[in-house]
């Protein structure tokens, strides 16, 4: 059961300062991105606790790593 996993490179990211949203932003596929600049606010945003990104906390789709369940940042 060789089941290939399609990842998904981009996600929209909403700001949970300003709540502006920020569509079809290009994930890295090899690691994490643990800060965002939001171009509205200028605010730095980090991820919630337990998550390992932005992505993970405030995308609509998860980052490549986890959406092909290799873990956080490919570990």
């Amino acid at each position: 059961m060789n089941e290939t996993v399609k990842i998904q490179p981009t996600s929209t990211l909403t700001c949970p300062q300003c709540g502006a949203v920020h569509r079809e932003l290009t994930m890295p596929t090899d690691a994490c991105q643990f800060f965002w600049d939001c171009p509205n606010c200028a605010a730095v945003i980090k991820p919630k606790q337990g998550d390992c990104c932005v992505f993970c906390s405030y995308g609509t789709v998860a980052c490549p790593p986890i959406q092909a369940d290799q873990g956080c940042c490919g570990g």
